[in-house]
């Protein structure tokens, strides 16, 4: 043919075709081996007339049969179904008349050369940077990665910066993305090199035509093709020493020479990125911001949806087509409806540039892309493997795979080469081989799968080896943190194993096994809401399955624990543990029996019922003896320690406390977590605070500081928040208000951040306490009427009579005795009634405080409830308290006139202690009393102070 002369010869005899068919023969030929759209081919031959597609396909059919194609084993021109025609035979590349003419082997007026520099390079480039000087350094580079990550966008980019060394006719830049027969490449990269050597192998005389030039050679979208690609290229390294050769492709070539240079995505923010500022120093939310503007997005990124930006590119994995294509329809979304949109799994179907590449118009067609060129062991492991979340090891992507891929060697090879077609990951972590899919891969497998009809077979191999999994973490002793630690990688995919077999009667018997293997590890990380779910979607499932109470006990208890930490001490709390400690007796199982009772003793103490809670701590005490545990017995005694303390026997409470960490020290180191708590941590704060009710505030510091120091290494959230809250109260009986808020400055952040709803309420109930002590009275009444309302809400009685003082002396300082005696009456009433022996020294003081406050004191009043409130806490033996009732009496007396009385009462007190003289109390008592001794004469123990 030749083109020029507008002449198509057969064995040099002219062949009588029509002008629109030999338009379109040049048109497919010039373009050899690649696809050329239908509108293309129309817009060429019919440049300014419309034409229907049926006139083009009659032509089409014309040319064929002058061209003989499809008799024999002729095929000259085929119909790529969706996409267009393509001329599939060789050609030969130029004429010696062309070669005369011009006088060189590459006509640069027929180069194809590079597309437009790219209008935008986010985050890329440092990239194109150093992928330039390596391509210079070493000649052949090949760009491997994922489809969608801006392989051909980074070489055009790096091309461009290259001009300088290769001159502006010395970059070719061969397009590959729609040919289809790999035997036309030579065809193809002649015809986009310019090539004029004639010769009947393309590749031949493309070679010969390269040996002495200096170009760049850049190859996109090798991966359909790569066999051919790797060929040719391989070829051009060795043969033409001057040539550099830069390609693009979802796999390595392994030709001689090649070079891999792997393009990672675009960096995401880890984490939800707190502000505006903070997102946007991450190219990926910049390029997605940019791309929302260009959709017609008028706003700035704002704090409050940046979380949300960072979050959609995370999940979008930093793939720039995958943000560009979800961003492309901010403007008419928003932000959030596009978070919503990527919920709904629509993100694989958005449409992009009408202009690009038809496989890059949708994520999924990217895909089609390919899967399609995927072997079928590599299809069926690639659908397997989307039943897989996050990371995994070899061993769980051999777990899910199909029967087919049984052996070894097949599967082996399959990953290997899914790995290698950028469509699984692979990373070294902790010396293991780990893989993944990334996100919108995973979704698109997932469709898959379900099309392929085998979803519920692999998630049910999928669940059954994480169950695997679970149970090795739980073999010996059971669940600790070290074990736990192993099992965090695994956590995404025992969650989407109990999502499966916890949502379809198939799925029920491991559904709850997982459950209560999983249970423990959901405790262990402090995933208390988490538990919470899966414990109630486990137990609805038990109902339907037999022989299911050694697994129904397990659950049962976390949910109580779960629930006790985030949702307070509600009735469903109560009737696990019951039903867990009636099937621990059903069962004869003593070390399960102590453990529910123990929950019981927790939760009985924490809504204020501490006379059942002393009748479950001696009844746990009997337990603990029959099974013979050291453990259980300490932990018993430092039940029978609390639980005194709050009845209101001070000296007993002292004495189990004493008695439990000496069993402890007898007995090493001895385990004392259970039943969500660690108990020795809980013991320390109970023994500090019996301290300083004794008198002893010296001791009661240090031994609040040492278990807080304890809880700080002890791992649990829980456990160090208990500490820091309840340990932060020694410090506010003492004055030393600074010390007070910076240790409940660290419960404030755990309560908040692991939703430990009661001690979070707790927080707030002695914050509010600091700041009415230190006269911020009005945020401080504030402050605790939110708190009173939170410990309602959670049932947790522990500070709700500390609430009740609090609020009452912030009313009245305030201005509002009146509202304050109705608090305190209150408060004392219910205290009184409840038992709660452990409070009512304060309560009667402030009651007392508050009846002299009023517009019209009642003096008479306020006094009988100082002298109970001393009487009281002699009782208890809480000196501290003693004291503090005193010395608002030894006022109350002085200003009666009775200061001898006064300082008799006030010094008896204060001579008693022995330490702790600088703290506020003492102070305060040793400055009353030497006004008393000014005004009232010396009594015979002024000697003595």
């Amino acid at each position: 043919m030749k083109a020029t002369e507008r002449l198509l010869l057969r064995d040099n005899e002219p062949v009588d075709i029509g002008g629109r068919a030999l338009d379109l023969l040049i048109a497919l030929t010039d373009r050899g081996g690649q696809v050329v759209s239908k509108q293309v081919l129309m817009d060429l031959v019919w440049p300014d007339t419309t034409v229907e597609e049926a006139s083009l396909r009659v032509h089409i059919a014309a040319l064929r049969k002058v061209l003989g194609d499809g008799r024999g084993k002729s095929r000259y021109i085929v119909n790529v179904a969706g996409r267009g025609y393509c001329f599939v035979e060789q050609l030969r590349s130029g004429s010696a008349a062309d070669l005369e003419r011009t006088g060189t082997a590459i006509d640069p007026t027929r180069l194809r050369s590079l597309p437009p520099h790219p209008h935008s390079m986010i985050g890329r480039a440092e990239t194109v940077s150093k992928l330039s000087s390596l391509l210079v350094a070493r000649r052949f580079v090949s760009i491997v990665g994922p489809g969608g990550i801006g392989k051909t966008t980074v070489a055009i980019a790096a091309a461009h910066l290259l001009k300088d060394d290769f001159g502006h006719d010395g970059i070719c830049f061969v397009d590959l993305s729609s040919l289809v027969n790999p035997a036309a490449i030579g065809s193809a990269a002649a015809a986009a090199a310019g090539c004029l050597i004639p010769g009947v192998e393309p590749e031949t005389s493309l070679l010969a035509a390269l040996a002495n030039m200096h170009m760049l050679l850049v190859f996109d979208n090798c991966e359909h093709v790569i066999q051919g690609v790797a060929s040719i290229v391989e070829r051009i390294y060795r043969e033409a020493p001057q040539v550099h050769i830069l390609t693009t492709s979802r796999e390595a070539l392994r030709a001689e020479g090649e070079n891999v240079f792997f393009l990672s995505a675009l960096e995401t923010p880890v984490d939800s990125a707190s502000s505006a500022r903070e997102a946007l120093a991450f190219p990926a939310v910049q390029l997605f911001m940019e791309r929302a503007a260009a959709s017609g997005y008028v706003h700035v990124l704002e704090d409050m949806d940046a979380s949300i930006v960072a979050r959609i590119c995370r999940r979008l994995d930093g793939i720039p087509l995958a943000i560009e294509l979800v961003s492309s329809r901010v403007g008419r979304y928003g932000i959030r409806g596009i978070a919503d949109l990527l919920d709904s799994g629509a993100a694989l179907f958005l449409q992009g540039l009408r202009s690009a590449r038809i496989e890059h118009q949708t994520l999924k067609a990217m895909l089609d892309w390919s899967f399609e060129l995927l072997s079928a062991d590599e299809q069926s492991l690639f659908r397997d493997l989307s039943v897989l979340a996050g990371w995994f090891t070899m061993d769980a992507a051999r777990s899910v795979a199909a029967d087919g891929l049984s052996s070894s060697h097949v599967f082996s090879s399959a990953l290997i080469g899914l790995v290698d077609k950028s469509l699984v990951t692979a990373s070294s972590q902790d010396n293991e081989a780990r893989f993944r899919l990334l996100e919108t891969t995973r979704v698109y497998a997932a469709t898959k799968l379900l099309e392929a009809g085998d979803a519920d077979s692999v998630a049910g191999r999928h669940a059954s080896y994480f169950l695997s999994v679970l149970r090795s973490g739980l073999a010996g002793e059971g669940l600790d943190q070290a074990a736990a630690g192993a099992t965090i990688p695994h956590l995404d995919n025992i969650r989407k194993a109990l999502a499966w077999s916890l949502s379809t009667p198939k799925g029920f018997a491991i559904g709850v096994e997982l459950a209560a293997g999983a249970v423990p590890l959901f405790l262990q990380l402090s995933l208390y809401e988490e538990c919470v779910q899966w414990c109630r979607q486990a137990l609805k499932a038990l109902k339907d399955l037999p022989d299911t109470l050694s697994i129904e006990i397990e659950i049962q208890g976390a949910l109580a624990i779960s629930l006790m930490s985030t949702h307070g001490n509600s009735a469903e709390v109560r009737q696990a543990i019951e039903r867990g400690l009636s099937i621990a007796e059903a069962l004869c199982d003593g070390p399960r029996q102590y453990r529910f009772l123990i929950g019981l003793h927790i939760f009985l103490f924490r809504l204020g019922d501490y006379r059942s809670a002393l009748a479950v701590a001696e009844r746990s005490e009997a337990v603990a003896q029959q099974i013979g545990s050291k453990t259980a017995n300490v932990i018993t005694e430092w039940a029978l320690g609390d639980t005194h303390r709050f009845i209101g026997d001070q000296l007993a409470g002292l004495r189990h406390f004493e008695q439990g960490f000496r069993l402890a020290s007898d007995g090493g180191l001895v385990p004392a977590d259970m039943f969500g708590l660690n108990h020795r941590i809980r013991a320390g704060i109970g023994l500090a605070h019996c301290l300083w009710l004794r008198g002893l505030a010296d001791r009661a510091r240090d031994a609040a500081y040492r278990t807080i120091s304890e809880a700080g290494g002890d791992g649990s959230p829980i456990s160090s928040c208990h500490a820091h809250l309840y340990g932060s109260v020694v410090f506010i009986w003492t004055g030393d208000f600074d010390e007070a808020e910076r240790i409940l400055d660290v419960a404030k952040g755990l309560a908040r951040k692991y939703s430990l709803g009661a001690l979070r309420a707790s927080c707030l109930e002695l914050s509010g306490e600091i700041m009415v002590a230190r006269g911020r009275v009005q945020s401080g009444v504030e402050t605790l009427e939110e708190a009173r309302r939170a410990l309602r809400s959670q049932h947790y009685n522990v500070r709700a009579p500390a609430a009740a003082c609090a609020l009452a002396d912030g009313l009245a300082k305030c201005g509002r005795a009146e509202e304050a005696i109705v608090i305190a009456d209150e408060a004392l009433a219910l205290a009184e009634g409840a038992g709660w022996d452990f409070w009512m020294p304060d309560l009667l003081r402030v009651r007392a405080e508050v009846l002299l406050a009023l517009t019209v004191p009642d003096f008479h009043a306020a006094e009988e409830s100082l002298l109970r409130s001393i009487e009281n806490a002699h009782r208890q033996a809480a000196l501290s308290w003693e004291l503090r009732g005193a010395i608002p009496l030894a006022k109350l007396w002085s200003e009666r006139g009775q200061r001898g009385r006064a300082q008799e009462v006030l010094e008896t007190l204060y001579l008693q202690f022995t330490e702790g003289f600088e703290t506020q109390d003492l102070v305060t008592a040793r400055r009353l009393l030497e006004d008393l001794r000014e005004y009232g004469g010396r009594s015979s123990k002024d000697n003595e102070l």
